[in-house]
C-alpha cells in the first residue's frame, strides 16, 4: 500500500510479505522502489529520501502492543538500505495501515493503536477516526507541507528507559562546534546556524548548493555518532543535523535540517520532538535562542512552515533528563496493489 504519511511517502508492506533475510529484503526493496538512480524512474520512489522510505508491519508478540512497526530508509543514489533510525512521519500510517490488513480491529468511530518502534525500541500510540470500521482520512486538519486537509491523527511517544541526552552531558564540543546531542525519539544533533555562515532562512536548495556546509557538518555527524553510541554512521542516515536560529516569525526557534545531505523541506515528526525537548534544557545549544511562550507546546519553524510539538521535559533525582511527547499528524491511502519490482539490480 503507497501511503502519505506526514510530511512523507512510503510503501507500507505486512512483514509476512517479505523476505525473512536482511540481505534479500534489502535488494527486494531497491528493485521495488528503483535505487540506484537519481529519477528512481524504474521503481516507486519519488526521488527524494522523504519519498523513498519503507515501512514493514506485523502483529506484536509483545504485551501491551497491537502492531510492530520496522522503518527502512531506502536511499535514492547509493544501494543503501538503512535502519538506523525511525521516521515519525510513516508512523502516521501505520495505525491506518494496521486496520486496513486486518491486523487490528477498529473499536467504534475512534481507534487507537498501539505500535511498537522496532528502530529504537520506542511505543506511540496513534488514535484516529474509523466511522463503520475502516479509517476516514477525510477532515479539516492541515499541516504544513502538504497541500489542503485530511483527517487528524494524534500521536503520542515515549522513549521508555531511554536517557534523553546519550552522552549526559547538555552539550559537548566536536570540531570547534557546541552541539547538543539529543535523542527524543529521533537521534539529533543541534547546532547553531550562524556558525556555519548560515542566517536560518535560506531555502533547501540554496543551503544544498554549499558543498563546504555538507563537509562541515559531515564532520560533526561522523564524531556525533559515536558519542550517542551508534558507531560509524558514515553509511547510516543518522543523526539528523539541525542548523538552529531565532524565530524568524512567532514560532519558538528556527530550524534548518540536514538529513543527512539533503535538507528537509518541513521538519520530521520525531525530529521536532527532539528539537522541541533540546531547547527546553539549560545550557543546551538553542536554548539562549528559543522563545518559549508556552510551557508545553514548542511551535517549531521550518522551511514550509510551523509544526507544533507537544513535548513534556523533567529530570530524575540523578539528573537524568526524559521526555514524552505528542504531535497532530494526517496520513492518506494512496494506492493498494501489487507492486512489481525491476527483475534484476
Amino acid at each position: 500500500m503507497l501511503m502519505r504519511g506526514g510530511t512523507s511517502k512510503g510503501a507500507y508492506f505486512l512483514a509476512e510479505d517479505m523476505p525473512g533475510d536482511p540481505a534479500e529484503r534489502d535488494d527486494l526493496l531497491l528493485r521495488i522502489m528503483g535505487s540506484p538512480d537519481p529519477s528512481q524512474i524504474d521503481g516507486l520512489g519519488g526521488a527524494h529520501p522523504l519519498t523513498s522510505k519503507v515501512a514493514i508491519v506485523s502483529r506484536s508478540t509483545e504485551p501491551g502492543i497491537d502492531v510492530d512497526y520496522l522503518f527502512l530508509q531506502v536511499a535514492v543514489e547509493e544501494p543503501v538500505v538503512a535502519d538506523a533510525q525511525t521516521c515519525g512521519n510513516l508512523l502516521a500510517g501505520i495505525g491506518p495501515f494496521a486496520i486496513e490488513r486486518g491486523l487490528v480491529a477498529a473499536s467504534g468511530d475512534e481507534s487507537t493503536v498501539r505500535i511498537r518502534l522496532l528502530n529504537t525500541g520506542d511505543v506511540a500510540t496513534a488514535t484516529f477516526s474509523t466511522p463503520g470500521g475502516l479509517p476516514d482520512y477525510d477532515g479539516d486538519t492541515a499541516i504544513d507541507g502538504v497541500p489542503g486537509t485530511a483527517g487528524r491523527i494524534t500521536l503520542e511517544l515515549t522513549g521508555g528507559d531511554k536517557p534523553l541526552l546519550p552522552t549526559g552531558r547538555p552539550a559537548d564540543d566536536i570540531d570547534g562546534h557546541r552541539v547538543t546531542l539529543i535523542d527524543n525519539g529521533m537521534p539529533v544533533a543541534l547546532l547553531r546556524a550562524d556558525e556555519f555562515g548560515v542566517s536560518g532562512d535560506e531555502s533547501p536548495a540554496e543551503l544544498e548548493e554549499r558543498a563546504d556546509l555538507h563537509e562541515a557538518l559531515e564532520r560533526v555527524r561522523l564524531e556525533a555518532g559515536r558519542l550517542m553510541g551508534l558507531g560509524d554512521v558514515a553509511a547510516q542516515t543518522v543523526p539528523k543535523m539541525f542548523l538552529l536560529s531565532p524565530p524568524r516569525g512567532a514560532g519558538a526557534i528556527s530550524t534548518r535540517a540536514f538529513i543527512p545531505a539533503r535538507v528537509h523541506t518541513s521538519i520530521g515528526v520525531l525530529m521536532a520532538a527532539s528539537v522541541a525537548a533540546g531547547i527546553r534544557i539549560p545550557d543546551a545549544v538553542g536554548s539562549d535562542l528559543a522563545v518559549l511562550a508556552d510551557p508545553d507546546v514548542t511551535d517549531i519553524e521550518h522551511p514550509s512552515g510551523t509544526f507544533s510539538a507537544t513535548v513534556g521535559v523533567t529530570r530524575d533525582a540523578d539528573g537524568t533528563w526524559r521526555a514524552a511527547s505528542t504531535s497532530i499528524r494526517t496520513a492518506r491511502k494512496i494506492f493498494d496493489g501489487r507492486v512489481f519490482p525491476r527483475p534484476r539490480r
